[in-house]
């Protein structure tokens, strides 16, 4: 009796042993199967997501309104971060294919804004440009906002051309008056050769009307000279003949 009270005690202490070893690998596999994150890291955020935070942050701060246009028309983060990743570049390499389409170009002088259109991504491309070298693009999806920047852009460039304008028109004006001034000195120049020829002209007609008035004048001189001498001849005649006459019966 007492051997088989001690074996079922025996039992019994190794049936709560074996209880126990169970429970308490049960919580510490629950303990494992719950995320291991601490309060400081799981308040934190994610790499990505704090570097995204700090670029947008700063493009935030660095974007800037475009130029001629308000403040509507500022770079928006994005905007600006693919702006700083090389639109440029970018553009001109899809420029040389044939999928891009020019919706809107506007030219001031050699300044000017274009508006283009990536059909396969919907994306719009607005281009500032010199000489038909880019200067800003901004790449966006959204149409209004590709509107905006356009005329933004397009009112920079007319800005941008008035001083450029106006050389041209100053030149053209220069160019335009020493045109006239070549036409009018050939014009003088042609007067002074007529004015030249005429007084030499008139130098030599003077000459010619003195000289031939000197042979008016010795020409009038003989002549009476001639005169004189042929009244005096027909007087000698008459003399001679009266002589030759003289005591001949008259009529």
């Amino acid at each position: 009796m007492n051997d088989n009270w001690r074996v079922r005690r025996i039992a019994l202490a190794v049936l709560v042993s074996v209880g126990g070893m169970g429970t308490g690998c049960a919580q510490t596999s629950a303990t494992q199967m719950q995320p291991a994150v601490p309060v400081a890291a799981s308040a934190a955020p994610s790499p990505d997501s704090a570097g995204a935070a700090a670029v947008q942050e700063t493009q935030a701060g660095a974007a800037q309104p475009l130029p001629g246009s308000q403040s509507a028309t500022a770079l928006t983060p994005d905007e600006a971060k693919q702006n700083a990743a090389g639109n440029v570049a970018e553009l001109q390499r899809m420029i040389r294919g044939s999928e891009l389409n020019e919706l809107r170009t506007t030219y001031n002088g050699t300044y000017g804004a274009s508006l283009l259109f990536y059909g396969k991504e919907m994306t719009y491309y607005v281009a500032l440009f010199q000489n038909k070298t880019f200067w800003r693009v901004i790449k966006t999806v959204d149409e209004t906002r590709a509107e905006a920047i356009y005329r933004g852009f397009a009112a920079k460039s007319a800005q941008l051309a008035e001083v450029e304008i106006r050389r041209t028109r100053l030149e053209a004006q220069k160019a335009y008056t020493n045109h006239l001034i070549e036409i009018t000195q050939d014009r003088a120049n042609r007067l002074q050769a007529d004015l030249t020829v005429a007084r030499q002209q008139q130098a030599v007609v003077a000459n010619q009307q003195k000289q031939t008035s000197e042979q008016a004048n010795a020409l009038q001189a003989e002549k009476t000279a001639a005169q004189d001498q042929l009244r005096a001849v027909q007087r000698q005649v008459t003399e001679l003949q009266r002589q030759v006459e003289g005591g001949l019966p008259t009529r």
